[in-house]
This record gives C-alpha cells, sequence and structure tokens, in this order.
C-alpha cells in the first residue's frame, strides 16, 4: 500500500477530534443509510441501466482526468465525457470488467455467487484515507483488538455509542512501509442480504479519493483486490504512472 503510519497528537479535546467525530457521524448516518438499503433492496441493487459499449469516456475531477469504458459506469447519466464531481463504476471480480452479456447473471444479483465489486471516483474531502483515519479516529471507537478473521485480518467490534449500526471493523497487521488495510463491514448476519457489505476508501492519483465495495465473502482475498483497485486507478487515470 502507500499510505503510511503517522504519530497522531493526542485528540481528547482538541480540534482534532472534535473534526474527526464530525466525519464519524457523517460516516455512521451513511452507514446506517446502507444497511437499511441492503435490507431492502438485497439483490436488487445493480439491477437496470446495462451497457455492452466499451468506448471510452473522459471525465475530469477535480484536476484528474479519467478514461473509462463506458460498460465500467454504472449510471447511464454518467456515461459521458466532460466534467463531473463523482463517477460511479462497478467491476467484474477477478477479472475487472464491465458489464458483458455473459455476465448478466452475476450483474443482475441471481448469480451462484456475488462477484461485483462497485467503486466511486470524486475529489478527497478528508486529510486522511481509511487507513489513515484508523490510528486517529477509529481505534478509539472499538471495543477492544476483536477477533480473528480470514487471511490474516481481525475483527473489531464497534462500540454501540459510535454511531455504527450493525458493522464491524476489519483490520490488517501493519507491515514494514504498509498502513494497515482497513475496512467497515456490516456483521455476518445483515451482509446476506446485501451485494457490497464492506466499505474502503482510499487515496489515488492527486487529488483523488476512490471508494470501493465488496461483498464480505470476499474478506478472504482483501488483498489481492486492494492491488487490483490501486492497479486499475493506476491504469485509469491519465498521467500515472
Amino acid at each position: 500500500m502507500q499510505s503510511s503510519t503517522q504519530t497522531i497528537e493526542p485528540i481528547t479535546g482538541s480540534l482534532t477530534l472534535q473534526r474527526g467525530l464530525y466525519c464519524v457521524a457523517a460516516l455512521a448516518l451513511v452507514s446506517l443509510l446502507l444497511a437499511i438499503t441492503g435490507r431492502f433492496l438485497g439483490h436488487t441493487i445493480s439491477l437496470g441501466g446495462h451497457t455492452e459499449e466499451k468506448s471510452l469516456q473522459e471525465i475530469v475531477i477535480g484536476n484528474s482526468v479519467l478514461e473509462l469504458p463506458a460498460n465500467m459506469i454504472r449510471f447511464g447519466k454518467q456515461r459521458r465525457n466532460g466534467v463531473a464531481q463523482r463517477v460511479d463504476i462497478y467491476l467484474h471480480w477477478p477479472d475487472m470488467e464491465g458489464y458483458q452479456p455473459e455476465f448478466i447473471q452475476d450483474f443482475n444479483g441471481s448469480g451462484s455467487e456475488k462477484r461485483l465489486l462497485f467503486a466511486a471516483f470524486e475529489p478527497r474531502a478528508i486529510s486522511r484515507d481509511m487507513s489513515g483515519r484508523y490510528g486517529a479516529i477509529y481505534s478509539a471507537l472499538t471495543a477492544g483488538p476483536g477477533i480473528k478473521g480470514p487471511s490474516g485480518l481481525s475483527v473489531q467490534t464497534f462500540q454501540p455509542e459510535s454511531g455504527f449500526i450493525n458493522e464491524e471493523l476489519i483490520v490488517s497487521p501493519e507491515t514494514a512501509g504498509n498502513a494497515a488495510f482497513v475496512a467497515r463491514c456490516l456483521d455476518a448476519k445483515t451482509s446476506k442480504d446485501n451485494f457490497a457489505s464492506c466499505q474502503r476508501d482510499i487515496f489515488v492519483g492527486e487529488d483523488l479519493q476512490l471508494t470501493y465495495r465488496f461483498p464480505r465473502e470476499m474478506l478472504k482475498d482483501w488483498q489481492q483486490i486492494e492491488e487490483q483497485m490501486r492497479s486499475f486507478a493506476k491504469t485509469h487515470i491519465k498521467g500515472l504512472k
């Protein structure tokens, strides 16, 4: 990973804490909406609006230019050249391809396995990505080190007063030169009826945030997914190597 750990000043009573808690409150609201959406919509989340068209769309967000095939862009209104505030994509996993007729069951939620990754490129709105927020914010909102999860991950429970309803924090150990992988997932029970119940955000390019969501069942493949998402960003942001 490209993120690196930082020494964080004590946050109790500080401006950093206040800002962090405002951010957490907003994220908790989004999480609640995600949980409700998952319960009511379930596998219908990806229905409709697919296209087989692979023409490249050149989309400008902030100071970055993205080149994306139309069949990877989730919403029809975003499949156009020009300036945008955000672009939403969906990818078939593990091949990282957009919609194709042979994938129709997976894209319509009727396949035997969950095979879609959902992601969004948008301007950075905060100073740290999810890995960077762990020490400053998330670690203070969880109850202890958690339990062993798949592929070296730990599953940590949010404290009841944190506002993260039916969610768990998923964390990997830090390694030399790399920050921990950090994601938020709906709990195992809630995730069963949700198409993409885990969420992580990373900083990419000059000024972009890439938020991606994936099924909890894919946590065992977190390293591959992280590498693929970073590689995808480098490939589709013009000027990056």
